[in-house]
């Protein structure tokens, strides 16, 4: 399986984020230097899509696939595919306040910690519907793990699309997000450009 290995700061500095977005809380100290080329129209479409698929941890192929999947639904393809990135079971993971980062949320879900309406789900990229209730395995709420994760994500807010009750680490997709809900400083407009050519 492909991982991506570079250091999250980095690409982070190169892509213009703020680590925070990816739940980290570290800061870079270091400022991005970048020569006063201009940027072109594709490499600003580029950005965006890269921005995309390291903010949720998605490879090309299956990013790709999304979109074709977005392009085939009703209603505008930008909005459509945002909401299907938001709506993959490690990001849901994540927004709910479970996992640290979205990296740590994916191995969770890996590790066949997760049940979805009380079936086991170990696929990070499972898309959650309005209704779905997601949580942690009775056994693994115990563990010191989650109680460090409690710990660190308790001032964190949940999104109103989802309802989440960290003591018992259960929570509910009350609605699938709407484009406003979704707090990612990613511009779909461009990446419906890029792949539209």
């Amino acid at each position: 399986m492909a991982v991506n290995r570079v250091p999250v700061l980095k690409r982070c500095r190169s892509l213009g984020i703020e680590p925070m977005v990816l739940g980290y809380d570290k800061k870079s100290k270091r400022e991005l230097k970048r020569s006063n080329r201009k940027v072109s129209e594709y490499g600003l479409q580029l950005r965006e899509k890269q921005k995309a698929k390291f903010i949720y941890g998605v490879l090309e192929k299956p990013f790709r696939n999304y979109y074709k999947k977005a392009d085939k639904m009703q209603g505008q393809t930008g909005t459509n595919l945002m909401i299907m990135l938001e709506s993959r079971l490690d990001n849901v993971i994540f927004r709910m306040g479970f996992a640290r980062t979205r990296k740590e949320a994916r191995q969770i879900v890996d590790h066949k910690h997760v049940l979805v309406n009380g079936k086991q789900v170990n696929i990070p990229s499972y898309l959650v519907k309005a209704g779905d209730t997601i949580e942690i395995k009775e056994k693994c709420k115990s563990s010191q793990r989650y109680k460090d994760i409690i710990e660190a994500t308790g001032g964190r807010l949940v999104p109103e699309w989802l309802e989440a009750d960290a003591e018992a680490l259960k929570g509910t997709v009350k609605e699938l997000p709407s484009r406003e809900a979704i707090d990612v400083p990613v511009n779909e407009v461009l990446i419906v450009e890029l792949y539209s050519k």
